[in-house]
Formats: C-alpha cells, structure tokens, sequence
C-alpha cells in the first residue's frame, strides 16, 4: 500500500531529478541532490498546506540542495594525478536519440548560469516566470528573457535536428501580414 508521499515521489521524482540534473550536470552529486530533496521533503510533508503547490515546493528544496551540492563540490578536493578519459556515448550511433540525450545535459552545462538557472526551474521543474525569478533573483520578465535564450541557444546547439514547430511558432506563422 502506497503513502500519500509515495505517490508524490512517483508523481514527481522524475521533473525533480531533471532539475538537479539540469543544476548540477548528470551524475553522482545530481543524483545526491535527488536523494536530499526528497528526504529534506518526506520531513517537512507534515507541514505542507494541504493546498500547496507540490511541484514548486520540490523544485525550490531541489534548488536548495543543488546549491548546497555546489558547495560541498567547491570544498572537495579534486585528485590531479589521475584525470578521467572523457565520457563516450555509450556506443549510440551519431543520430540515435539516445546519443542526443546524453549530449543534452553537457549542453545545458555550458549555458550561462541565469540561463541555466531558468531553462532548469522553468521548462524542467514547471515554476512560472515569477516563481522562478524568486528563486534566482530578478523579475519575472528578466527570467522569461533569460529562460527563452537559454532555449534559443539549446536550439541552435541542435540545430541540425527538425524542430518541433510549437503553437507560438503557428500563431506567429498565421498572424496578419506575416507570409
């Protein structure tokens, strides 16, 4: 029989971990972040309003413990005597998807961190413009522009791909005097 927490968990453990991926590159301490946000959360659930917003709740202790991930990261010595090869793609072929995703999270890596910040609590963790400008610091219309160049810059890092025309794309396509 499944908790009520339970449930959030399956609900919403994958945009969580996206998040933190999104924060701190794939790998162990993303991985760390996931594990802390959903234990930090399983204490806390006693006291969330029962009309809360689950999923921005999540995404900001994600955030917290990104940045508390970030930290320990700093303080940890790094071995110089060994330097790891780099990461291969597993073996995909070049245009399998697959391949395209391990690719994805180098990619938001090298973003600018507001960027960054923006593309992973907006897109990735699902907080409006305003919340997620409450988290990293500004207006909501300074992260609706921080946000929307970080996609634009994802989209141009994979621009030999098709891209998925969305409905704003059709809305501007369809308005008056646009041929």
């Amino acid at each position: 029989m499944r908790t009520p927490f339970d449930q959030v968990v399956i609900d919403h453990g994958g945009t969580v971990l996206r998040v933190c991926r999104a924060v701190l590159g794939a790998g162990p301490d993303a991985e760390d972040a996931w594990s802390e946000t959903f234990l930090a959360a399983l204490r806390a659930w006693p006291e969330l309003p029962e009309d809360a917003n689950v999923q921005a709740w999540l995404v900001r202790i994600a955030s917290r413990k990104a940045i508390d991930v970030t930290r320990a990261r700093v303080r940890r010595p790094i071995p110089t005597d060994d330097v790891p090869e780099p990461p291969r793609s597993g073996g995909h072929p070049p245009g399998d998807p697959a391949a395209r995703e391990l690719d994805l999270w180098p990619a938001v890596a090298r973003l600018p961190e507001r960027q960054r910040l923006a593309v992973a609590y907006h897109y990735l963790g699902g907080l409006t413009h305003a919340e997620t400008a409450q988290l990293i610091g500004g207006t909501a219309a300074a992260v609706r522009r921080a946000s929307a160049d970080g996609i634009a810059t994802l989209r141009r890092t994979f621009s030999d791909s098709p891209r998925a025309v969305d409905d704003s794309d059709r809305r501007r396509a369809d308005a008056p005097g646009r041929r």
